[in-house]
């Protein structure tokens, strides 16, 4: 009876069960690493809010006084209101106004009442209750950010269009790219909002948006004086047509085909009075187009929604002390534990 030799492994098996182990011990410290960062990131938060666990009565209590105070406080400041009026600049007179914003915000901040009264035609004891100015986006639809981005397409290079999406173009987008631009004005007066549009006014009408505003007139009467004078040559033209059709008409030439039968052809003059036609249609839209952009933008800027003439209350949290006196209050006092903690650990360290 012959003994049978142990079979060995094949050396393939061995090396598909190696790499799967190492495949195993990878996920496995990858599970590893995400977990601890988790775990720490919930030990640093419960790291943090234990002082406020351990000294809940104390936070507590200092919390509701902070709250008291901050109703109180809140009851004692001067209430602000607010208006905002949506306007369409045009010329490039955009800039002129977030450049003014800035410049009203300063004036407003080193209380030069003299300045403000003089820009917005108001007295001072009415440029005092001013608090500031924002500016900020209009309303937009998506398919104003459409045309915006389609307008921006084919002003630039074709081979660069691949390399800027339309999700791309919006979020690189800056304030100054809009068209529509809300300016939002804060006062302690409630009913000084219609008396802001003077300044506003003067702020569109600047050297720069007057100087864009007569080159646009000027080019747009050339590109008028060429469309009539084509028109002009156009209807010569058609003048001419006619009378050649009517002169076929009156003496018509008869001539010999050359046909097998040969028989009799009338010669007539090739006219192009349809092509001329849909020239003249063109040149029309063209002109309509040039007339319907003057019209539309012959001045320096459009109010599309004023300025309201009894403004609203500001609620933002930035003047409900009521909330904003206890929340710093937690912040500090957690703070406070961290840097005694801080202290304690770098004074006893050796």
């Amino acid at each position: 009876m012959s003994e049978k030799l142990p079979q060995q492994p094949n050396n393939e098996e061995v090396d598909l069960g190696q790499l799967f182990n190492a495949i195993g011990n990878l996920f496995q410290r990858l599970f590893n690493f995400i977990g601890s960062i988790f775990k720490g990131i919930f030990s640093a938060i419960i790291y943090t809010i234990k002082p406020l666990v351990d000294n809940f009565k104390l936070v507590a209590v200092a919390v509701v006084l902070t709250a008291i105070l901050g109703y109180a406080y809140e009851k004692t400041k001067e209430p602000i209101y607010s208006s905002e009026m949506v306007v369409e600049p045009y010329f490039d007179s955009k800039y002129q106004l977030s450049s003014n914003i800035g410049y009203f915000n300063t004036l407003i901040n080193s209380k030069n009442l003299t300045e403000l009264s003089d820009i917005f035609e108001i007295d001072t004891v009415e440029a005092k209750t001013l608090v500031g100015f924002e500016l900020k986006a209009g309303p937009e639809t998506q398919n104003d950010l459409f045309v915006e981005y389609d307008a921006y397409v084919q002003s630039i290079d074709t081979s660069l269009v691949d390399e800027l999406s339309y999700l791309e173009y919006i979020k690189n987008r800056d304030l100054m790219s809009g068209r529509l631009f809300a300016v939002k004005a804060k006062s302690s007066k409630v009913d000084i909002f219609p008396h802001l549009h003077v300044g506003f006014r003067k702020t569109f009408e600047n050297d720069f948006s007057e100087h864009k505003k007569r080159v646009r007139d000027t080019l747009a009467y050339m590109d008028r004086q060429s469309i009539n004078i084509q028109l002009d040559r156009l209807d010569s033209i058609q003048k001419t047509y006619l009378e050649a059709i009517k002169n076929d008409s009156k003496s018509p030439n008869l001539s010999l085909g050359l046909g097998s039968v040969l028989p009799l052809q009338e010669e007539k003059t090739a006219t192009k009075e349809f092509d001329l036609y849909l020239k003249e249609i063109g040149l029309r839209r063209e002109l309509n187009k040039i007339d319907r952009t003057i019209a539309e933008e012959n001045t320096f800027y459009d109010v599309l929604s004023p300025f309201d003439k009894v403004g609203k209350k500001d609620s933002s949290i930035k003047r409900r002390y009521r909330l904003l006196f206890p929340f710093m209050t937690i912040v500090f006092f957690i703070l406070a534990f961290l840097a005694l903690k801080a202290f304690s650990f770098i004074k006893n360290y050796e």
